[in-house]
């Protein structure tokens, strides 16, 4: 079965950006892997504050670019990793960001691109496209064809907002 059409949606402003991240976290799955990808300061980060608040999380959550990983405790535990300061996929797997207990678990991954696709083949990715200083928009690209859910609730969050 293949993967269902990407589809695109426009947020206004950073508080959008995380309710529609919130909103998308209701659907999320032990082993889901969401690879967040676009240019510095495009809301990647706001992106994962919203969906760590769909999780339950009550932490702050900031950007791990020093770190690469943060883990935080919600209904499912969230993997939240950096990867802007990687210089290949070998310091991914070396440094852990890639293995099993990431599978009891939702893994948000900033700078995804720096991961190979084959590396990760399975994964939602959202592209951020920067519209101007507060306008995003957000490709959704399932890699699967269980990410039908992550889709169909984005297309409800779309329907509530007009």
């Amino acid at each position: 079965m293949a993967a269902p059409a990407a589809i695109e949606i426009e947020t206004s402003s950073a508080v959008e950006t995380r309710a529609l991240a919130e909103h998308l976290a209701a659907v999320a799955q032990a082993g889901d892997r969401l690879a967040l990808v676009g240019p510095l300061g495009a809301g990647k980060t706001q992106f994962a504050k919203g969906f760590a608040v769909g999780l339950g999380i009550d932490d702050v959550v900031n950007s791990p670019s020093f770190t690469l990983m943060a883990e935080y405790a919600g209904r499912l535990p969230l993997f939240h990793q950096d990867l802007y300061r990687l210089a290949g996929a070998e310091e991914a797997l070396a440094g852990g960001l890639l293995d099993e207990r990431h599978g009891a678990g939702v893994t948000l991954t900033e700078w995804a691109e720096r991961l190979p696709a084959e590396l990760d083949p399975h994964r939602f990715t959202i592209r951020f496209v920067v519209l101007d200083a507060d306008s995003r928009r957000l490709q959704l690209l399932p890699g699967g064809p269980d990410h039908g859910r992550y889709l169909e609730r984005a297309a409800q969050w779309t329907s509530a907002r007009r």
